[in-house]
């Protein structure tokens, strides 16, 4: 059995009860308001394609369809990437342009979020062109550049309330992941390491680098280590390299994300914010914790 899920951004509140009841009348199933004008659920859908005649319907409107099994439906494991993920922002582009090179910078980010270059190479010629930028300059950085999603620290505290293991695994730097990752809420936070020389940085990262495969990696071992069944378990990002992660998830979810994320993760978000993720599972605006 199954539900369908319709979600605005809570920014842009459009769901109206007209809408939901015309996919109704098209699908079946019971509705069930979450949050008035942002979230509802379509409960056991008797279509045969739920997930396809609902889009058709609401093209055009910015509401995300999803349709997601209600068993299991509320995860125990929820792992997350970091950058334009749970932070508007890619880290090492903005320490591009802290040394005026982010345009350079910036492009080779953007071809390996699409899958286009090997992720580690790509981190490594990065960094080594950030070779010299003051430790000093990174906290500025950290300090006035970064802006935290919305909705991330609902959905990590929500989900912590409920009982879930919470895992920020990031592609990026601990000196960004570790902060964010206790500013949120996370359990833990995993990520590069940027050598330091001095007060600057060497233009090195350390190995083993935190890639596509570490991520899904980390994934399995949470899961086993805390007997959760993959169906329990939570994956989101939007880059290529969180693509294994969110495939081997129960569900794997695809935030705002590259192209070739979007088109093969079970759940694809490209209106909604974070909290997109609680309505899922399920809660209700009543239930979040903030």
């Amino acid at each position: 059995m199954s539900v369908l899920c319709l979600i605005a951004n809570p920014a842009e509140p459009v769901l109206d009860l007209p809408l939901l009841q015309r996919v109704q009348a098209e699908i079946g199933g019971e509705i069930n308001w979450l949050t008035q004008r942002i979230a509802a659920e379509i409960v056991k859908p008797k279509h045969a394609a739920p997930l396809d005649a609902a889009r058709a319907l609401v093209a055009g409107r910015p509401v995300d369809v999803a349709l997601v099994p209600l068993v299991n439906r509320r995860k125990k494991l929820l792992i997350a990437d970091m950058d334009s993920t749970m932070i508007d922002q890619e880290c090492i582009d903005e320490l591009a342009d802290a040394v005026g090179i982010k345009d350079e910078v910036a492009a080779i980010t953007a071809r390996a979020m699409n899958g286009e270059l090997d992720f580690e190479a790509a981190l490594r010629t990065r960094v080594k062109l950030l070779k010299g930028l003051k430790v000093s300059r990174m906290e500025e950085v950290r300090r006035e550049r970064i802006t935290f999603a919305p909705g991330g620290r609902a959905l990590v505290q929500t989900m912590k309330t409920h009982g879930a293991f919470t895992s920020l695994v990031s592609g990026g730097f601990t000196y960004f992941a570790d902060y964010i990752g206790k500013r949120i809420g996370f359990d833990e936070a995993m990520a590069n390491i940027i050598e330091v020389d001095g007060d600057a940085l060497d233009g090195t990262v350390r190995s083993p680098i935190i890639g596509r495969e570490a991520k899904l990696s980390r994934l399995m071992t949470l899961a086993a280590y805390h007997d959760i069944p993959l169906a329990a378990t939570l994956a989101v990002g939007d880059g290529a390299n969180d693509l294994d992660m969110i495939r081997a998830a129960g569900l794997g979810v695809a935030l705002h994300a590259k192209p070739v994320v979007a088109a093969e993760a079970q759940v694809r978000i490209d209106h909604g914010d974070l909290t997109a993720l609680l309505y899922l599972q399920g809660y209700s605006d009543e239930e979040f914790v903030r």
